[in-house]
């Protein structure tokens, strides 16, 4: 499985609706605390515009949710992993992403048997606080080795600046948030984003 190299993350349709017809092809939602009604709406208003921008859109936690609105992606955190039915995610075909911050939990991802791995926060990180310090350019090129032919996720702290980096040490895909969500205009950033991520996509120049 090949992922974009940029990957979105975001917590409401609307961001989708915003941003994802600039050319985004990779986007999770990611929303906490809302009621599931709400949450299904989100949901359906995301992959509508996911499906018409040939946009992969995975789901956080939710994968119940994502099991029965169709979804065919679901990102897991460890907490949610270890109450997670995967035979059910697996029997309704939906791929599967896991979060990783320190060995053992990446030792738990694997025998998971995921599609794809994350490792993070690569660099210091505003978005939530965290118990793990900056797990640095050099983790990741451990966590490439590890992963062997798995695609690898580099998350926290990334800015448009700091995606060389991220890529010539192993990483697969690099995920945002902030970057583009707290930027003056998201839309601009987003597009340094997809045009920086370019080569890696095989775009024309």
């Amino acid at each position: 499985m090949r992922l974009d190299p940029f990957y979105l993350i975001v917590d409401s349709a609307a961001w989708i609706e915003r941003v994802v017809p600039l050319g985004v092809k990779l986007v999770q939602l990611r929303i906490k605390d809302m009621p599931e009604g709400a949450l299904r709406d989100e949901i359906r208003r995301a992959r509508t515009v996911c499906a018409g921008a040939g946009c992969q859109m995975i789901v956080n936690d939710y994968w119940r949710i994502a099991i029965e609105e169709g979804c065919d992606f679901v990102h897991l955190g460890q907490e949610d992993l270890a109450e997670a039915d995967l035979g059910a995610i697996r029997a309704a075909g939906l791929k599967l992403g896991l979060s990783t911050h320190d060995e053992a939990e990446l030792q738990t991802a694997l025998a998971a048997s995921p599609d794809y791995i994350a490792l993070g926060p690569v660099y210091p990180t505003i978005l939530k606080q965290m118990k793990w310090a900056p797990q640095g350019l050099n983790k990741l090129s451990d966590w490439r080795h590890r992963v062997g032919t798995l695609p690898l996720v580099a998350i926290g702290g990334l800015t448009v600046d700091r995606l060389d980096g991220v890529f010539s040490h192993g990483a697969d895909s690099a995920a945002v948030v902030t970057d583009i969500s707290l930027n003056p205009s998201p839309e601009d950033r987003t597009r340094q984003w997809i045009e920086k991520t370019a080569k890696r996509r095989g775009d024309p120049a």
